[in-house]
Order: C-alpha cells, then sequence, then structure tokens
C-alpha cells in the first residue's frame, strides 16, 4: 500500500481555491456532519476548543470517508504535540501565533524524520495504516501540510521571511488577534486590520506562497478567494449551530405573535 497524495496540499501547491469550514465543537458526531457538505478542507480546532488528542482522533475518523481535507490547528507549537497528531493520521497542521523565523523552522522540524527535522519514529500507526502503508516514511514529509499561522503585527513585518522557510506551505492569517494587537479587539473585520494584513498578504501571492484565512462573512471570503487567497474558511460550525438556533427561534415566536 502506498501513501495517497494529500489532496489539499496538491490544490494548493497548484493554486486551485479552498473553501473551508472551521470545526471547533470537538465531535466526531459533528465533524462528520460537516464534512458531509463536501468543503474542500476542514479545520479541526485544538487551540480554541475543549479537544484533545482522542476527540481529535474521532474527528478524524469521521472526516476520513469524505472528500474534505482534515487540518487540524495544534494548541501550540509544541513538538510533542504534533507528534501525536501526526502520529494518529493528521494530514497537515495550522501552527498558531507563529512570531519569527525560528519558530516557523521549529514547527517545520517536528513535522519531519530526522536527518531533516526531530519527529519521533513509531511503527504501527494510524497514519501509516498500522505499518501497511511501505513508502510513509520516505513520503510523508512531502504529503503532510505545514501552514503557519500570523497573529501580530510583529510577525506580519516578517510574513516573507516565515514564508520562505524551507517547509512552510502556507501562511495563514488571524484576523481577530490581528485586531486585538492593533486596539481593535472582537473587530477582525475592521477595514484597519485588512489594510494592514493586504500588502503582505499580496507580497506573498505575488511570490507563489499560498495564503489563506478564516472569515464568518461569506461574501468577503469569495472575495478573497476570488482575489488571489488560495484556502478560505467561510465559517465555523459552532457559528453555524448559534445562528440556526437563533434563526429558528426568532420565526417561532415571530409566527406565534401572528396566531
Amino acid at each position: 500500500m502506498k501513501l495517497p497524495v494529500n489532496p489539499f496540499l496538491a490544490a494548493i501547491r497548484g493554486g486551485q481555491p479552498q473553501i473551508g469550514l472551521w470545526a471547533s465543537l470537538a465531535s466526531n458526531y459533528a465533524a462528520e456532519v460537516v464534512a458531509g457538505a463536501g468543503y474542500d478542507w476542514v479545520l479541526v480546532d485544538m487551540e480554541h476548543s475543549p479537544g484533545n488528542v482522542m476527540t481529535t482522533l474521532g474527528q478524524l475518523q469521521a472526516i476520513a470517508p469524505y472528500p474534505s481535507t482534515a487540518i487540524v490547528r495544534t494548541p501550540w507549537n509544541d513538538a510533542v504535540m504534533v507528534k501525536r497528531l501526526l502520529d494518529i493520521g493528521a494530514p497537515g497542521l495550522l501552527f498558531p501565533m507563529v512570531q519569527s523565523v525560528a519558530e516557523a523552522r521549529a514547527a517545520v522540524a517536528a513535522t519531519r524524520y530526522p536527518p531533516d527535522g526531530i519527529r519521533g519514529v513509531a511503527g504501527s500507526i494510524r497514519a501509516n495504516r498500522f505499518g501497511r502503508i511501505t513508502d510513509y516514511y520516505a513520503r510523508v514529509g512531502d504529503e503532510t501540510g505545514v501552514l503557519i499561522q500570523l497573529e501580530t503585527q510583529a510577525a506580519i513585518d516578517q510574513a516573507a521571511a516565515i514564508a520562505a522557510v524551507n517547509g512552510v506551505d502556507g501562511i495563514f492569517f488571524g484576523p481577530a488577534d490581528i485586531a486585538a494587537d492593533m486596539g481593535l479587539i472582537g473587530q477582525p473585520m475592521h477595514a484597519d486590520v485588512w489594510a494592514r494584513i493586504m500588502p503582505a498578504a499580496r507580497k506573498l501571492m505575488d511570490a507563489g506562497m499560498p495564503v489563506g484565512t478564516l472569515v464568518t462573512d461569506p461574501g468577503f471570503a469569495a472575495e478573497l478567494l476570488n482575489n488571489g487567497f488560495t484556502f478560505v474558511a467561510c465559517g465555523t460550525d459552532t457559528g453555524l449551530l448559534a445562528k440556526g438556533a437563533d434563526q429558528l427561534l426568532a420565526q417561532m415566536r415571530e409566527m406565534t405573535k401572528e396566531t
């Protein structure tokens, strides 16, 4: 058995726009619901969710039968956690709050076996289908997505240098934390936030580096994808659930008033 090609990586390397959804409910059942919709990628969040390695494993198993590629956001840029997430078969990782070239290099190293990195070697793991994938160790470095999240103005200033780190597959801008760093907490869609992001993003795009983000305004998400962003998440499972619940209750209250 051979290691499959990572469809998300192949797509962003080829410049094909990828529409994503954030999964924060830490539930394999909820992950299966959203994966069935057919998003190109589903982000399994471990940074801002109650999830742990076992819940993440369940989410990966739930997403696996569907065309969506699962990307896991690690709680932190931590080599031990990275090793465990790769062993359970995460096809790609999003590293939050990367602040420097050195931190980006450490993120890449955690995903690579020696001599290219520091990932520990295990024999029978879910990632290699319990030893059945014969070329796993030779090819997994090329098929594991490494996405670096920039979330401060200082990180944005280093975007080009961070993107130039060998092994970085994409740069992800986090508008919520960038807004907070600019004194605009709770305003990720503020014009000043995007005026800060876009010049750096454009330079990366012009250099051929895939660029992504999360915004919950579908119109703006589409605008970004139509203007050079490669991978954009356009919503969250928690947001969809809350919005749907609120809308249904408001509709019911309105209809019962009318009767």
